[in-house]
């Protein structure tokens, strides 16, 4: 494994980890809502009744931003060396596991652990811990 250091770049990183807590705290204070990026997705499948609009908006803003980012620079140059089956099958991974995790690395991540909850402790170490282990078996036993 090889970190890019050229393509560091701390205050583009600084800058996103701000908006990000910005949104989440926003979201909580006016909305009552934790921003669960699976939990919102997830009432998008079962809507109900004025809990629509602040969801569409939400995911808007998540599809939106790097559109509006884009128009004012450039972005960067994502390579994704997985194949699109791969990627299928790990998107359905992760959303099975998001599912039993009742959260996603966002929710229990960024939500949870900024409100002190232990649950969210337990799944983000689960999450980074089986993040860890696979990308060594799969770029060191497999790959």
């Amino acid at each position: 494994m090889t970190i890019n250091w050229a393509g560091f770049t701390p205050w583009t990183s600084l800058a996103g980890g701000l908006l990000i807590g910005l949104a989440v705290a926003l979201l909580i204070l006016l909305n009552g809502r934790i921003a669960g990026i699976s939990g919102i997705l997830g009432g998008l499948l079962r809507p109900s009744k004025g809990d629509v609009f602040w969801r569409v908006a939400f995911v808007a803003g998540l599809i939106g931003a790097p559109l509006a980012y884009g128009l004012a620079a450039s972005l960067p140059t994502v390579t994704i060396e997985a194949g699109t089956p791969t990627l299928i099958i790990a998107g359905l991974l992760v959303g099975l596991g998001t599912r039993y995790g009742s959260g996603c690395t966002s929710g229990h991540g960024v939500c949870g652990l900024s409100r002190l909850s232990v649950r969210s402790l337990a799944a983000t170490i689960t999450f980074m811990a089986t993040g860890f282990v696979t990308v060594f078996v799969v770029r060191h036993l497999l790959g």
